[in-house]
């Protein structure tokens, strides 16, 4: 769910905090080729289509990069869609379930990966495990996090700000709207949270940094030192 622009650009200032060099793909509307193994990292950001909709063609698109970045052991962080869409290159399924909207807890196994919240919701979709994927966090409506190597999926969105979700609910008022969900009141509520969510997601970017993604293996080379490429949609 959202814009990726917006999107891209949380967490473009996350990492160019940390020095690093960030290549944006709109996979969605570029389909040049892109190789998984010149990167050190790959965030998939969100989409308002579901994860299993093959019927637009970048979905297709983005679980082969996705699996050929698993191949080439380039870890994954993955958002919402991009949570799903993880989920699925690993050989989970997703599926239409109980909608969430808005800041919510979880029920995390690794607080220190990731804490408990509240952690901002907007989806309608929810997947299965992948059988490799180990569960860190989970709600009633389904997986909240997970582990696979050295990626991460998450169902939430860590990355939101106070001007992202201005901008989302200009755009998606009407979905708020159909769910009940006071806009105004969504706003207001984020600006509340924002020092404190901005403060846990830190600790979650930091700590998939340093416990999941690792390292590169030694003699491994890459094209964008430090970089991270985006397959990231709409």
């Amino acid at each position: 769910m959202g814009l990726t622009s917006l999107k891209a650009l949380g967490e473009i200032e996350m990492r160019s905090e940390r020095a690093a060099e960030v290549d944006v793909l709109r996979i969605d509307l570029d389909e040049r080729g892109v190789d998984p193994g010149a990167y050190d990292l790959i965030v998939s950001l969100g989409s308002e289509f579901a994860a299993f909709d093959d019927s637009r063609g970048f979905i297709p698109r983005e679980v082969g990069l996705m699996e050929l970045a698993l191949e080439a052991d380039v870890p994954i962080l993955g958002l919402c869609f991009g949570g799903q869409l993880l989920a699925r290159a690993l050989g989970g399924r997703g599926f239409r379930a109980t909608s969430e909207i808005g800041w919510l807890p979880v029920r995390s196994r690794d607080p220190e990966l990731v804490p408990e919240g509240p952690w901002f919701q907007w989806h309608f979709d929810s997947f299965t495990l992948p059988s490799d994927a180990t569960l860190v966090a989970e709600s009633d409506a389904g997986p909240q996090a997970f582990v696979a190597g050295r990626s991460l999926g998450l169902q939430f969105h860590p990355e939101v700000t106070v001007d992202i979700m201005d901008e989302w609910v200009r755009v998606y008022r009407h979905e708020l709207d159909t769910e009940g969900v006071d806009p105004d009141a969504l706003l207001e509520e984020t600006k509340a949270r924002a020092s404190r969510s901005r403060q846990m997601a830190w600790q979650l970017f930091g700590s998939f940094l340093e416990q999941v993604a690792g390292p590169r293996p030694p003699g491994a080379t890459s094209g964008a030192p430090g970089g991270a490429g985006e397959p990231a949609a709409r």
